[in-house]
């Protein structure tokens, strides 16, 4: 039996009319990323399997020990933008309609 593509987006259309306005956004959010072709090939990619050099374990360990000696605690992202020159009121979501 062939698909009917069009009978299957107006039951789509129907139950997303039947959605609480807090279950809209999730669906939107899910459509966003279905359609969202990065995001697919990123979900889609395949585990990363190949083992660690020797070069690569030797920089997670110093990686751990730095935040370790940092009490467990990052550097603020305020920090990381000022580096280059950047505050947050610099940064735009893809998805901000004002921008």
């Amino acid at each position: 039996m062939a698909h009917d593509s069009v009978s299957e987006k107006q039951q789509a259309h129907e139950l997303i009319e039947r959605l609480a306005p807090s279950q809209v956004s999730a669906v939107v959010g899910l459509l966003q990323a279905i359609l969202d072709p990065v995001a697919r090939a990123i979900v889609n990619a395949p585990i990363d399997d190949e083992p660690l050099t020797e070069e690569e374990r030797q920089a997670v360990a110093r990686s751990e020990a730095w935040f370790e000696e940092q009490g467990g605690k990052g550097i603020p992202m305020e920090e990381v933008l000022a580096d280059f020159g950047l505050k947050m009121d610099d940064l735009v979501r893809k998805d901000d309609p004002q921008h």
